[in-house]
């Protein structure tokens, strides 16, 4: 088989997992960009998201901001922008609707004067194991033509993308 028989018999999805374009537009010229598929398949987990988190009228930024904090002792306003890539200023107006809500607060640093953490109130504790509860299973319908092997896969290959370092050039 060749190279190019190769790279075809893997553009096939196996029966059962044809694609489905979206509005049923041939999509062949994206189909082969892992940032095309990367984004469909995101559309769908949003509205996932959208769906289960809607009674607690929380956004995926600050679902994440939530989680990242529940998980890191002192984490600043700083390394949450830089996890997420969210710039300063947008970071700050999520920040401060996020106080206003009862979920977090901003507390002075005892070794830095200079710097404040992000702490969650009891009531954006309260918050956090309420959709971290969730969270743990509202991904299963979108992801449920993958195996369990598939999906730790796929996390693992998505990570290093994101994570990678970029060489030169």
């Amino acid at each position: 088989m060749t190279a190019s028989a190769a790279t075809d018999a893997r553009a096939v999805p196996p029966p059962g997992h044809e694609r489905r374009p979206p509005g049923g537009l041939d999509d062949s010229a994206l189909s082969h960009l892992v940032g095309y598929a990367a984004s469909r398949a995101a559309l769908e987990l949003r509205k996932v998201f959208a769906r289960r988190m809607a009674p607690f009228q929380l956004k995926v930024a600050e679902f994440s901001i939530l989680m990242l904090v529940a998980s890191n002792g002192e984490v600043n306003q700083k390394q949450l922008g830089q996890a997420l890539d969210i710039s300063p200023p947008n970071l700050a107006v999520t920040l401060d609707r996020m106080a206003d809500r009862g979920w977090v607060e901003r507390v002075r640093s005892t070794r830095d004067r200079r710097s404040q953490h992000i702490h969650l109130t009891a009531e954006g504790e309260s918050l956090v194991q309420r959709t971290r509860r969730i969270a743990a299973t509202m991904e299963e319908p979108a992801l449920a033509a993958l195996s369990r092997a598939e999906r730790a896969l796929l996390i693992e290959l998505l990570s290093k993308v994101a994570f990678a370092r970029p060489g030169p050039g």
